[in-house]
């Protein structure tokens, strides 16, 4: 396994070979969907928010 730009690992095809092997049709306990429904709508909200003018302004300064 390797470090890679950001701070994430890569995974080697050696490294990916020692994960469990996980079946395709597996099902997602209702609590992890929930988790992931929950997340989803809160990462969207957030997009979607204005951002605020005196922030626009300080942006705007580092030009």
């Amino acid at each position: 396994m390797r470090s890679g730009g950001s701070g994430g690992q890569v995974l080697s095809s050696d490294d990916q070979a020692k994960l469990p092997h996980r079946e395709k049709n597996a099902t997602i306990p209702a609590k992890d969907r929930d988790m992931g429904s929950a997340l989803r709508s809160i990462y969207q909200q957030t997009i979607e928010e204005k951002i605020p003018d005196e922030m626009l302004l300080l942006l705007g300064k580092l030009d």
